[in-house]
């Protein structure tokens, strides 16, 4: 048995007339995220957290923003798909353990539904994952409401 951890990170530019979704929710505020696909910076550390322990690269190899099969993708489809790889390589997801950094709008309100689109996407309990929330004290790029950062780990282990 092989067990392997990975960290991910996604960051995104916020911008009004943009839409906010985080883990697969629709959240309510007059900021959004400036991306390719559907800007889920959640979803994406978690993608590349499950890639990158796989020794798989990362998401933008795989669904690069360079092509336009993935302008406004879904970000549980990316995230579905990742998993799909790291299957294929023989491994099987532990647990997520996941950070989003942002000043406004207070998350908690939309953890439970991120964390049971998760889990639901992944074919996994919902106990397995884990989502946070925090600010950054109105320091740097995301405190001054610029941007949102996440923070993703997980835990792999080979069948």
């Amino acid at each position: 048995m092989q067990i392997r951890t990975g960290l991910g990170y996604d960051v995104h530019r916020l911008a009004p007339g943009e839409t906010l979704i985080l883990g697969g929710v629709s959240v309510p505020y007059e900021l959004g995220t400036v991306a390719h696909s559907d800007g889920d910076v959640l979803l994406h550390a978690i993608s590349d957290a499950l890639l990158g322990a796989a020794a798989l690269k990362d998401i933008g190899y795989h669904f690069p923003d360079t092509d336009d099969r993935f302008k406004d993708a879904n970000s549980l489809d990316l995230l579905k798909q990742s998993y799909q790889l790291v299957k294929a390589k023989g491994f099987t997801l532990s647990n997520i353990d996941a950070t989003i950094a942002m000043q406004r709008p207070k998350l908690k309100p939309f953890i439970d539904e991120m964390c049971a689109k998760i889990a639901n996407t992944l074919g996994i309990e919902i106990d397995s994952v884990s989502v946070k929330a925090t600010t950054t004290e109105k320091l740097g790029f995301v405190g001054k409401e610029e941007g949102i950062e996440a923070f993703a780990t997980v835990l792999i282990i080979s069948k």
